[in-house]
């Protein structure tokens, strides 16, 4: 039975995690996915948009998409670079760079609901399996 598989378990765990990742980035007037551009932002403002794709690991479309919706309410721009007119380059708002603290703070809320009643050695295995899986 495909319900008894590890797979089964972390596709109901990730699902349950985004939606209440979605219920709490409501209140901010963000979507899943845009605060991960946003943090790439915070890291380095001025990214060309080539750059956040690769960051991010996305297609070119998702990243355009998501560009034009931040865009429009507000919390990034866009800007030819000073130094090759040809480039274009994003940069945050004052109102993207006031989304940071309360951004990682949800992120830091369900970093705890998610280890709850978990050891100190759980944490660090699951930090460690979950981070094999990614390289």
């Amino acid at each position: 039975m495909l319900d008894e598989t590890l797979t089964y378990a972390l596709i109901k765990l990730m699902k349950a995690h985004r939606n209440q990742l979605a219920a709490a980035l409501i209140p901010l007037g963000l979507h899943v996915g845009q605060e991960l551009l946003l943090n790439q932002l915070w890291r380095e403002d001025g990214l060309t948009q080539g750059e956040l794709i690769a960051r991010l690991g996305v297609e070119p479309p998702t990243v355009t998409k998501t560009l034009q919706r931040l865009e429009r309410v507000g919390f990034v721009y866009r800007a030819p670079d000073p130094d090759r007119p040809r480039i274009g380059r994003v940069y945050l708002t004052d109102a993207g760079k006031a989304l940071r603290e309360p951004v990682e703070a949800i992120w830091r809320e369900l970093d705890a609901d998610l280890q709850r009643g978990f050891t100190q050695e759980e944490r660090e295995l699951l930090a460690k399996l979950l981070r094999v899986g990614q390289s």
